[in-house]
C-alpha cells in the first residue's frame, strides 16, 4: 500500500513514497475525535506505522483521515467491540475521557478504563500510552479520575506509559478557551483566592511530542511521567499574561470568599459555551498542578516552551489554520440555504452560509473574483459607501483603493479596504480587512463540484478585540444578516447569468 511521509511544523512539506508491510507496528488510536488525539492523528499519519483509529461513528472521522488509515467502530463502553479492535495491535493509544457527559463521569472512566485494559491485555498489546493529569494531594473528582484511569492501566499488566499534565494550551484547547473568554470578555475580573494557585502549563506542541517518543521508545514495566512547560505561574499570572500578549487592559478585584464551586456557577454565566464541559475542571483549580518529579526531561527530548511562546503559538495558530479549516463543515446539508450567523469558534464569531447552482466552479470562482472595485459588492452598495466614508472619517483607507483589474486578483492586492490574502482559483479567496475596526476581520469564499453543479460557501470572521469589538459585532449583526444574504445570492446570480 502506497503512503506519503509529510513533515509536520514550520519545514515545507516533503513527500516520500514507500510501501506499507507487516513488518510495520500496528498503533490504535483512540479519541482521535477529540481534542488531543486530533492533533496526534496527522502527526502518527506522517510514521512508518499502520494507523487504526477506534470510533463511535468510523462514517465521520473517514472523511478526515483518508486512506492509509484504517477507522473501525467500536466503543470502549462496550467490551465486545474491543476485541477486534485491539487485534494485532502493539501500541495502543488512550486519548479518551467523559468528563462533561454526565454528573457521574467518574463511573464511566472507571469502567471504559477496566474494559479496555482487559480487551488490551487478552490481545497481548506491547505498550498502552495514556494522557492523564497532574495533581499531588487533596484532588478534586475530575484529577481524581484521571490518575484513577492511569492507576488501572498499570494494573493490568500491559506496560503503561502515563503521562500526567498540567494546563494545556493550545488554539482549540478547553484551558486556553476559559482563559480567552474570561480575559477578552471581562474588562473587570473577579479575583478569587484560587487564582493564586500555581500550575505548570505546557503547549499542545509538545503535549504531542512526548505522546509520540514514547511511540518509539521500549518499556518493559509501566512508567508514570509529569510534564509541564518552562514556566510555573499562578491561574491570575496566566490570565494577565495573555491580556499582555492581547495588548488588553484589565482590572483584578481581589474577593476572597468566592470559592471555585461558585466560580464555576459564575462562569457558566460569562462563558457559557466552555462552561457546560469544563466546570469539573473549574473545581480543580484548588489543586496545584506542578511537576515534582522531572525525569521526563531525562528520558524524552521535548524542551518544552514556556507560557508566552505557548499563547502566542496559540494564537498564530488560529491565523495558520483557518486557512484549512472548513468552517461550515457542520452546517446541515438540508435545505438550498443553510446560515449560520453569530457563532462563535474560539474567539472569533463567525457569520456562514452556503448555496448550491447548477454553474461550474470555474464560473462562479470567476464571480468571486470580480468582486469590489467597478463590480461592487453584490449587494448594498450604498451601504458599503457609507462604511467606507465613515472609515475615512476614522483615519481608515475607505473604498478609494478599489482594484486594479476588474477581473483578476493576485496575492496581496488591495480590493477597497480589503487585501488578498489567500487565492487558489477555483476554490478559494480570502480577504483580510484593512478597515478601522475593534479587532481583525476576513471575508471567505470556498468553491467546490458538487455532482454536476457547485457549492460556493460565504464565511466572514470577526476577531473581536475585547469588549468594544463584541459590542461592534452585536451592533451590526442586523445589517450583516441582510448584506451576506443578499451577497450570496446575488453572487450566485451574476455566475449563472455568465452561461
Amino acid at each position: 500500500m502506497a503512503y506519503q511521509w509529510r513533515t509536520i511544523g514550520n519545514q515545507e512539506p516533503v513527500e516520500v513514497e514507500w510501501f506499507m508491510s507487516s513488518s510495520h507496528p500496528l498503533v490504535l488510536l483512540t479519541g482521535a475525535t477529540g481534542y488531543v488525539g486530533g492533533r496526534l492523528l496527522p502527526l502518527l499519519q506522517s510514521r512508518p506505522v499502520r494507523l487504526r483509529c477506534l470510533a463511535r461513528k468510523p462514517e465521520y472521522l473517514q472523511s478526515k483521515v483518508g486512506d492509509g488509515v484504517e477507522v473501525v467502530e467500536g466503543d470502549v463502553m462496550d467490551p465486545s467491540s474491543l476485541a477486534s479492535a485491539l487485534a494485532g495491535v502493539e501500541t495502543a493509544y488512550y486519548l479518551v475521557h467523559s468528563m462533561g457527559t454526565s454528573q457521574a463521569f467518574e463511573e464511566k472512566d472507571r469502567t471504559a478504563a477496566l474494559n479496555f485494559a482487559r480487551a488490551a491485555k487478552e490481545a497481548k498489546v506491547s505498550k498502552i500510552i495514556y494522557l492523564g493529569g497532574l495533581g499531588h494531594s487533596g484532588l478534586s473528582a475530575h484529577l481524581s479520575s484521571r490518575q484513577e484511569v492511569g492507576q488501572i492501566f498499570r494494573d493490568s499488566g500491559v506496560p503503561t506509559v502515563e503521562f500526567q499534565a498540567s494546563v494545556i494550551l493550545g488554539s482549540g484547547s478547553l484551558s486556553f478557551e476559559l482563559i480567552r473568554a474570561l480575559v477578552e470578555r471581562l474588562p473587570v475580573m473577579i479575583a478569587p483566592k484560587w487564582v493564586s494557585v500555581r500550575c505548570q502549563p505546557i503547549a499542545i506542541e509538545d503535549v504531542t511530542r512526548y505522546l509520540l517518543e514514547a511511540l518509539e521508545k521500549v518499556f518493559y514495566h509501566s512508567e508514570v511521567f509529569q510534564i509541564g512547560g518552562e514556566d510555573i505561574i499562578s491561574y491570575g499570572g496566566l490570565m494577565a499574561q495573555y491580556a499582555k500578549i492581547r495588548g488588553l487592559r484589565r482590572w483584578v478585584i481581589p474577593v476572597p470568599v468566592l470559592t471555585p464551586r461558585l466560580s464555576s456557577l459564575w462562569l457558566g454565566l460569562v462563558t457559557p459555551v466552555y462552561a457546560r464541559v469544563g466546570r469539573a475542571l473549574i473545581e480543580g483549580v484548588k489543586n496545584e498542578t506542578i511537576v515534582t518529579d522531572p525525569k521526563a526531561l531525562d528520558v524524552f527530548s521535548v524542551k518544552p516552551m514556556g507560557v508566552r511562546a505557548a499563547i502566542e503559538r496559540a494564537l498564530a495558530s488560529e491565523d495558520s489554520e483557518f486557512a484549512q479549516t472548513r468552517w461550515c463543515d457542520a452546517l446541515s446539508s438540508g435545505g438550498r440555504e443553510e446560515p449560520f450567523g453569530g457563532g462563535v469558534v474560539g474567539s472569533r464569531f463567525v457569520d456562514s452560509r452556503f448555496l448550491e447552482t447548477f454553474t461550474s466552479p470555474e464560473k462562479v470562482f470567476a464571480a468571486v473574483e470580480a468582486i469590489g472595485g467597478r463590480t461592487g459588492w453584490y449587494y448594498g452598495d450604498w451601504l458599503w459607501k457609507i462604511r467606507g466614508g465613515l472609515d475615512l472619517l476614522a483615519g481608515g483607507v475607505g473604498l478609494r483603493r478599489g482594484r486594479r483589474d476588474p477581473q483578476k486578483l493576485s496575492l496581496g492586492e488591495p480590493v477597497d479596504f480589503w487585501r488578498v490574502e489567500a487565492l487558489e482559483r477555483p476554490k478559494l479567496l480570502r480577504l483580510a480587512a484593512e478597515m478601522k475596526v475593534p479587532g481583525r476581520a476576513w471575508l471567505q469564499f470556498e468553491v467546490e463540484a458538487k455532482g454536476a453543479g457547485t457549492l460556493i460557501r460565504q464565511t466572514a470572521l470577526f476577531d473581536a478585540h475585547g469588549l468594544w469589538g463584541r459590542v461592534y459585532w452585536w451592533g451590526l449583526y442586523p445589517i450583516h444578516q441582510f448584506i451576506f444574504r443578499g451577497m450570496l445570492r446575488n453572487l450566485v446570480a451574476a455566475a449563472e447569468k455568465k452561461l
